[in-house]
């Protein structure tokens, strides 16, 4: 069985992600980090099989992803809805918030995340 998580082949890309992320993404893990969130702890640009998603708490098994202009086109919708599938397949739960809601709508962002908490 290959390893599932941070895959090395990923390494660069990760950290890559990680030194370039959007505005959207430096202010949700400002909140994230240092298990600020209900105690949560939440790594950022962490790859699970082949994917790279933007926020991952390992505890609640929780994928946060926050989506840009360039999401939506009929080809990057098809490919998220695709890759959406993919993960929830191997028991993650998923859960999506348009970049602008980080910034005009926080507290509604926060709420989404601890509702998909389990405990």
């Amino acid at each position: 069985m290959s390893k599932l998580h941070n895959r090395k082949y990923l390494k660069d890309f990760r950290k890559e992600l990680r030194n370039n992320s959007t505005k959207a993404e430096s202010r949700l893990w400002k909140v994230l980090r240092k298990r600020q969130l209900e105690g949560r702890k939440f790594r950022r640009q962490h790859s699970i099989d082949n994917y790279i998603v933007d926020f991952y708490c390992p505890e609640e098994k929780l994928i946060v992803e926050l989506d840009g202009a360039i999401h939506y086109n009929s080809f990057n919708e098809a490919y998220d809805i695709k890759r959406t599938r993919e993960l929830e397949k191997m028991g993650f739960t998923v859960i999506r918030f348009e970049n602008i809601w980080v910034f005009e709508q926080m507290d509604m962002v926060l709420d989404g995340i601890e509702n998909a908490f389990q405990n």
